[in-house]
């Protein structure tokens, strides 16, 4: 079993700091392979608004971009910029053959429609794997573009437990459209057993106590204990929520990390896990996008 670790006396910490930046480092060989056929990877980004949140998320997409040598475009608008201008960017850079991937910051005011704005990104461009062709495509098994925190789980959970995941059972803990319903889609794609539970699930924690990998994206602070697992499973906590403690806030999963750990034979820490490898894994899906549309190269 081959894991990347961070220094700890149970050794169970899987480092996604480590894991991210060996990701990155792989892009930036394979960028410079589509340069050297006269290809120079182009990620647009589309952000509407103010917030705090998305200025940051962007703000590290386009450093992760410059350091892999991936060529970003920024297009930032006005809160009450109206839809149908928004459309009209998105088709400019639809037809834009020197733009491969077009994400669009999410989320986005409330005079905008969310559908119809992913709809109408080119589903080989688009990078976050939200459009409905894509959606689709990953339900069968198809080589698509896929939601990139899912995938960046998919890699942590192969350093974890290697490349074969076959016949693993893995529980999903949420069936949101971004992590819980794709996550657990690239799970059968791997030949995993999954079982995705939710909020209406009866006795979640006995389900839980059956699986070998357990994935967790809830956005419930410390939702999940030690109670809920068996041992050595391998846990990813894809949780970020922000708690106030002892007069001040920090950053905690929806696994409750400290007493989760002394069961586990792996688990992601919060911050410094998942959160690394989304970035990541959207500098893989960008490559992935050109390959898709210069499928001859």
């Amino acid at each position: 079993m081959s894991l990347t670790l961070l220094q700890h006396p149970d050794a169970r910490i899987i480092d996604g700091k480590a894991i991210a930046q060996t990701v990155l480092e792989e892009v930036k060989k394979e960028v410079d392979d589509f340069k050297a056929k006269g290809i120079e990877a182009c990620l647009a980004v589309v952000l509407v608004g103010e917030d705090p949140a998305s200025q940051v998320y962007v703000r590290n997409k386009v450093q992760k971009a410059a350091f892999v040598g991936i060529r970003s475009l920024e297009f930032r608008f006005e809160a009450d910029l109206d839809e149908h201008a928004l459309l009209e960017k998105i088709d400019a850079l639809n037809a834009d053959d020197s733009v491969h991937g077009i994400l669009v910051q999410l989320p986005l005011p409330t005079q905008i429609n969310e559908t119809r704005v992913l709809e109408r990104i080119d589903p080989k461009k688009d990078v976050d794997g939200f459009h409905s062709e894509n959606v689709g495509g990953l339900s069968q098994g198809r080589d698509v573009l896929t939601p990139c925190t899912p995938t960046g789980c998919i890699r942590l959970l192969k350093d974890s437990l290697g490349s074969d995941l076959s016949g693993l059972h893995a529980v999903v803990i949420g069936r949101s459209n971004i992590v819980g319903k794709p996550m657990a889609a690239l799970l059968l794609k791997e030949n995993c057993t999954v079982t995705v539970v939710h909020s209406k699930t009866r006795n979640i924690g006995q389900v839980c106590q059956q699986a070998d990998i357990v994935v967790v994206a809830v956005g419930k602070p410390n939702m999940v204990d030690a109670s809920y697992l068996k041992a050595d499973a391998v846990v990813i906590d894809v949780g970020i929520n922000r708690i106030f403690e002892n007069g001040k806030t920090r950053l905690v999963g929806d696994v409750d990390f400290e007493d989760a750990l002394p069961m586990v034979s792996a688990i992601t820490p919060v911050p410094g896990g998942v959160g690394p490898m989304t970035i990541a894994y959207l500098m893989k899906n960008t490559l992935q996008a050109v390959r898709l549309q210069y499928p001859n190269i």
